[in-house]
């Protein structure tokens, strides 16, 4: 935008699916790849970006979102302050829920801890 200076993208990204082979045994789950869309506003005169992804796959049984900010540090401009929040909500597969949303809760903490 010339306007604001902001630069918008909007990408989907093909994602190898990484569920456990034994939850794999339910049909819906038995897919080769997850797909995602990100959104992101990169602000070069303030020095921020925001993203926002959100799954595309299964979107009937499961809906999982994560915001993320990157702005320069108040303590120190050479520095990045880094802020991220999720949302993980599974439904529609009975019994499955709960270890969808915990196997979901746990590959996503990895990935943060990298």
């Amino acid at each position: 935008d010339l306007s604001t200076g902001i630069i918008y993208r909007r990408r989907i990204a093909t994602c190898q699916n990484v569920i456990p082979e034994i939850l794999r045994k339910v049909s819906v789950l038995k897919v080769p790849n997850i797909y995602l869309e990100e959104e992101s506003w990169l602000n070069l005169q303030e020095r921020n970006m925001a993203m926002k992804t959100r799954c595309l796959t299964w979107t009937q049984y499961a809906s999982l979102s994560e915001e993320s900010v990157f702005r320069e540090s108040l303590e120190n401009p050479d520095w990045t302050d880094f802020i991220q929040k999720g949302r993980i909500s599974v439904t529609g597969a009975g019994f499955l829920n709960c270890v969808l949303e915990a196997f979901a809760q746990s590959f996503l903490k990895k990935g943060v801890k990298k």
